[in-house]
């Protein structure tokens, strides 16, 4: 099945020859994306707060004034925080603030920017993105030191930024220490670093769900710049990105605008984040949408017929299975594919995931394994 494929949500699911099987319920929330929950109440409360009255536009408000500072306080040091639309135009908006003409961007092969951004930070900036091989999603000392190279060779694209996901595509997750080794020697050769941290919240929960654990892995380990996501744990819609080295910020109220990524009603998305930093709402949420996939893992990991190469570290769990019962599956509750070569998909909890969605899930599974066919046989990875 493509991406586009159509899935049923009744428990009835249509055989080829016209015959039909039973699967149990599907979840009522199901493990197809992070991005399909909803609005967080205390998230949908603030934005209902904020539309009392009349707030001047593109910033000057006190909502975005107060986001600004909650920023600050987060990291513990001053930061320059400007709020945009989406995940890509932070993308965007942070790496062309930190390149100049000629120069390139170092990622790794599975990052957002490279794979699922339709190449606008190579149509927009007119940058290339030198993308590495990794298995995980994670780059090495080892790599920047290779790309390097390049470095003062006029016949090639200059590596000046570095960007990093944590958590990676893979679901993987950083060290604190695996930070600090990519940044000192991409600072070595005078790259600028950026963070892409779409998923920040889940990221934050998983080394040690504080306040502290993010500035472990930002701030302390030398990071210029973050992508900084709340759509995926509880807003509707924004991001920010945070300068944790102001100086960079010189030009970036000027560069949101030329790359649309500056709200007119800007009250709206700073009342979702500053509703979400409010008592680390959003590291609570990510660490329950880690919780429920971990869950799902324990849940499924013994059957026969899926292969799983570990615990995951984040709320994403990469199965391999018979192409078979993947789309029967996908028939009785969306998930997407992941790495057709192997037969690998994705199933992602989010902020809102139960406790019944995920047995409801993995009954399910057990059963599409169970029955006929080639399912319960499958073992490759």
């Amino acid at each position: 099945m493509g991406w586009g494929a159509a899935w049923h949500t009744g428990a009835v699911i249509a055989r080829n020859d016209g015959t039909t099987e039973s699967l149990p319920p599907p979840p009522d929330r199901d493990f197809a994306s992070d991005n399909a929950a909803g609005i967080h109440e205390a998230v949908l409360a603030a934005l209902v707060e904020a539309n009392v009255g009349r707030a001047l536009a593109y910033g000057d408000d006190p909502w975005t004034r107060g986001c600004e500072a909650a920023m600050s306080e987060v990291f513990d040091t001053d930061v320059v925080t400007q709020l945009v639309w989406g995940g890509t135009g932070a993308n965007v908006m942070a790496l062309a603030t930190l390149l100049g003409p000629g120069e390139a961007v170092v990622c790794s092969r599975w990052a957002h920017i490279h794979l699922d951004e339709a190449a606008a930070p190579e149509r927009v900036l007119g940058a290339k993105l030198m993308a590495l091989d990794s298995t995980d999603g994670k780059l090495t000392a080892e790599q920047i030191h290779e790309v390097a190279d390049n470095i003062g060779v006029v016949h090639h694209a200059q590596p000046a930024v570095v960007s990093l996901t944590q958590p990676t595509e893979m679901g993987a997750v950083y060290s604190f220490a695996e930070l600090r080794e990519v940044v000192d020697a991409a600072k070595q050769y005078g790259m600028k670093v950026h963070l892409d941290g779409a998923r920040i919240a889940n990221a934050t929960a998983s080394l040690g769900g504080t306040r502290e654990a993010l500035r472990a892995m930002t701030v302390n380990a030398g990071i210029d710049v973050v992508s900084f996501g709340i759509t995926k744990c509880g807003a509707a819609y924004g991001e920010a990105v945070v300068y944790l080295n102001p100086a960079l910020a010189r030009r970036a109220p000027y560069v949101r605008k030329q790359v649309t990524q500056l709200p007119s009603k800007m009250r709206f998305v700073a009342a979702q984040v500053t509703a979400l930093l409010n008592d680390d709402l959003w590291i609570a949420l990510g660490h329950h949408a880690n919780d429920m996939a971990q869950r799902l893992y324990r849940s499924v990991v013994d059957l026969e017929g899926i292969a799983l190469e570990g615990p995951p570290a984040v709320n994403s769990v990469y199965p391999c299975l018979d192409p078979g019962v993947i789309e029967r599956l996908r028939a009785w509750s969306p998930f997407w594919p992941w790495d057709p070569q192997r037969h690998q998909v994705r199933w992602m909890a989010a902020w809102d995931t139960t406790v019944v969605d995920v047995e409801r899930f993995a009954a399910g599974v057990s059963q599409a394994l169970g029955d006929g066919g080639t399912a319960g046989t499958y073992r490759s990875v």
